[in-house]
């Protein structure tokens, strides 16, 4: 594929928040640690302090990955290499660049695929600039989130693909047993050409080999990415829930993150920043099988919300002693836990994420937890050779293809008209006129000024709607060559939104196959910040 990048601000899709970031602007530098470039990782590396259990760790997630294995599970893809980077965590001198996400089925829009290529390049940059020292890209599963209906459901092909189920609990705790119409209609769209044989076998052991979603998503990331040494974990787990239970009792108690986060919350309002997420008094909930509730503080008692539950002080930290892996982090408190239990020095995530984040530092220095640097995933737009085509034949740069139709057709008709559909020389002859009139009018009586004002106003408004018109007319004259726009807007923004955002990794997979993500990986440059578009 062909790369050419962007910047982000040209694209229209990004925060100004995301954009100030990038820019490094001195107002957002107090809410992070290091910049996101090499000269911040070294200068982390000057004094980071891991406080992860590192032995704990590789014990945990060799257990996830190879423990019961059978036909099917990912021991079968790429398990040597796999070892070795898990084991890799037991030393000093390894750390771990994260991203996170939902169980999506399918892995839901081409985004979640982007996060992922992007924590991998990274690693192999920062092994270049670092050789001393190791870097395991990591998925963080979001096992535990209980809104099931974002995950349910994928976009591929202009189809939605729907997991019809009604669901409770934690996601990643859910048997996929009930997928078998989705995987049939999913394994449909993907067709019988290409890749999608291979593909669609992916899917079938994922989504029928495992009794939990966790299992399944950890299966199908390892088929895709196994091979570039991405890690999988799987934070529900009794053992590490442990080792944060000190700092989960005393957050309930103290209430320390809802204090800190809104603390700074206002100061980043004050700057214009539009607030994310907001913390609650108590950022945990309470988990068992099909049930996640919030944890709440009412009348000298913990609850849990919609149940029967509850627990007096010392119920509680007895209840978090013994069964830590119930208590649930909310979106606030799941950063600070996924930095105790990992190596951690980079996040990488949306624009969305990178602004939550920024609420959380504060957080992190009260509990001694070292920020890790936040990393704006890679972004990319996939041009097909069809389209491709189209768009060289309208003489359209990258950065064109972001605007509106509108935009483009009234730039692509006054570029090729062979008429002048500006009245920009006619409104000026006007203007010198108005000035006569206005000096003639003001010698007769001052107090005429604003009137010759206003009629020259409403003129000016006139000759702009007439220019419009103009164009509008021309428009007409090229009628079939700007259809052209249409279909390129609609095939490259699916609902008038970014591909990535909407449409599932699939059908680029049944296309180019594995070569797919190495051309990803060949072309994302993490710590350049820029919009990438790779053409076929």
């Amino acid at each position: 594929m062909d790369a050419a990048c962007i910047d982000y601000k040209e694209t229209g899709y990004f925060s100004q928040t995301v954009i100030d970031y990038l820019d490094d602007v001195p107002e957002l530098r107090s809410f992070y640690s290091h910049r996101p470039t090499l000269k911040g990782f070294a200068e982390l590396f000057e004094h980071k302090k891991v406080i992860a259990n590192r032995e704990l760790l590789v014990e945990v997630l060799t257990e996830q990955y190879f423990k019961n294995s059978k036909k099917g599970t990912p021991e079968l893809e790429s398990a040597d290499f796999i070892r070795q980077k898990i084991n890799l965590l037991a030393s000093p001198d390894t750390y771990t660049i994260t991203t996170g996400h939902q169980l999506n089925i399918f892995t839901g829009p081409l985004y979640f695929i982007y996060k992922i290529v992007t924590a991998i390049k990274l690693c192999r940059e920062l092994k270049e600039a670092h050789p001393d020292k190791d870097f395991v890209p990591v998925y963080w599963m979001a096992s535990e989130d209980h809104d099931f209906a974002e995950i349910n459901y994928t976009n591929i092909g202009g189809k939605k693909v729907h997991w019809w189920y009604e669901a409770s609990g934690a996601t990643g705790r859910i048997n996929p047993d009930t997928m078998r119409q989705a995987l049939n209609q999913y394994k449909g769209v993907l067709g019988i050409d290409g890749h999608s044989h291979e593909l669609g076998e992916m899917v079938e052991t994922a989504y029928t080999a495992f009794d939990k979603l966790a299992d399944a998503t950890r299966y199908l990331v390892n088929a895709l990415f196994g091979r570039y040494g991405l890690v999988i974990i799987d934070a529900d787990d009794h053992r590490l829930k442990q080792s944060f239970a000190p700092i989960i009792e005393r957050d309930i108690i103290e209430q320390n993150s809802f204090k800190n986060i809104i603390a700074v919350n206002e100061k980043l309002q004050n700057l214009g920043v539009h607030i994310q997420v907001n913390p609650r008094e108590i950022n945990f909930f309470y988990l068992k099988d099909q049930l996640r509730e919030r944890l709440v503080f009412e009348d000298g008692h913990y609850s849990v919300n919609n149940t029967e539950i509850t627990f007096t002080e010392e119920e509680l930290k007895q209840e978090i002693a013994t069964a830590p892996e119930r208590f649930s982090p909310n979106v606030v408190m799941r950063p600070l836990y996924q930095e105790c239990i990992l190596p951690n020095i980079a996040y990488i995530g949306g624009g969305a994420e990178i602004v939550y984040w920024l609420e959380l530092k504060s957080n992190f220095d009260f509990y001694g937890v070292d920020f890790p640097i936040l990393v704006l995933r890679n972004s990319g737009l996939v041009i097909r050779k069809e389209t491709a085509a189209k768009i060289k034949s309208m003489e359209l740069a990258p950065a064109d293809i972001f605007k509106s139709a509108d935009e483009i057709k009234n730039s692509w008709v006054k570029k090729h008209s062979s008429h002048d559909l500006t009245l920009a020389e006619e409104w000026r002859e006007m203007e010198r006129a108005f000035e006569k009139i206005k000096l003639r009018s003001h010698k007769i009586d001052p107090t005429l000024a604003p009137s010759a004002a206003a009629v020259q106003a409403r003129l000016k408004h006139a000759m702009d709607n007439f220019q419009k018109k103009l164009v509008k007319a021309e428009k007409r004259n090229y009628q079939t060559r700007l259809e052209q726009i249409e279909h390129i807007k609609d095939d490259l923004f699916p609902k008038n939104s970014l591909q990535e955002r909407q449409e599932n990794f699939g059908l680029s997979y049944v296309k180019w196959g594995q070569l797919f993500i190495d051309e990803l990986i060949r072309n994302f440059e993490p710590l350049d910040f820029k919009f990438t578009v790779l053409t076929e």
